[in-house]
């Protein structure tokens, strides 16, 4: 699910470093040094989230992504091992660039937890334009990770960091007498779940499950679980 995730959970994207780094997808995932031959990985990064998503991880080549960022294919291979490696750094500087959305939504819905959480399933529709294009990107690490181990654990930690933040979300609901749930987790995992299904046919065209349906469907699946009224308004 293309939710992004807050760029300020530093803890998280270490630990994610880590896992990729042990399975063997080698990855650069900490800050090379600035100017050459460490500079430019934010820009090869921008320019592989924008190719994938247009076209698909099997026809972009390393060649492509270093014409489209005026840097060398030699740069491309010193920050990214395997093009796995390129996709699951991809996915997660993609998220991050857009984590300032994620952690303003607050200011839009005042004190409503209900609001809260709607604002939170609405950011991770499969929206037009960047939204859609995360999804497409969310969606090459599905395919990727049932073959390489390492990408199974950048999902893994990706999918802990989003659970994280929608549990949050629930629980707080909870504690001001908003919500009325037994086991958070286990309404987050079937939330969360309903998001990839229901994301996924919108992002194919589904005509019997356009966007507003969706969302439809998504609010009213939060409102029975939690035991409130979970709407935008």
């Amino acid at each position: 699910m293309a939710c992004r995730i807050d760029v300020r959970d530093t803890a998280g994207r270490r630990e994610l470093s880590r896992r990729v780094g042990s399975v063997g997808v080698k990855t650069t995932s900490s800050p090379r040094p600035r100017g050459r031959p460490g500079g430019g990985r934010e820009r090869i990064l921008d320019v592989a989230c924008e190719l994938i998503s247009s076209h698909g991880m099997d026809d972009v080549r390393v060649a492509r992504i270093a014409q489209a960022a005026g840097v060398s294919t030699a740069l491309v291979h010193y920050h990214f091992a395997t093009r796995e490696a390129l996709l699951g750094e991809a996915l997660r500087h993609s998220y991050e660039r857009a984590g300032r959305s994620r952690t303003a939504l607050r200011a839009t819905v005042g004190t409503s937890s209900g609001r809260l959480l709607a604002a939170m399933i609405e950011h991770c529709l499969p929206l037009p334009g960047r939204p859609e294009r995360e999804w497409v990107l969310w969606v090459e690490l599905w395919l990727r990770a049932v073959r390489h181990p390492g990408l199974q654990d950048v999902a893994h930690e990706l999918y802990a960091r989003l659970h994280k933040w929608f549990a949050g979300a629930i629980a707080e609901g909870v504690a001001r007498g908003e919500f009325r749930v037994d086991d958070v987790d286990a309404a987050t995992d079937v939330l969360l779940g309903a998001i990839d299904g229901i994301g996924v046919r919108v992002l194919a065209g589904d005509p019997a499950v356009p966007l507003e349906r969706a969302r439809d469907l998504l609010l009213a699946l939060a409102s029975r679980e939690l035991g409130a009224v979970v709407a935008r308004t």
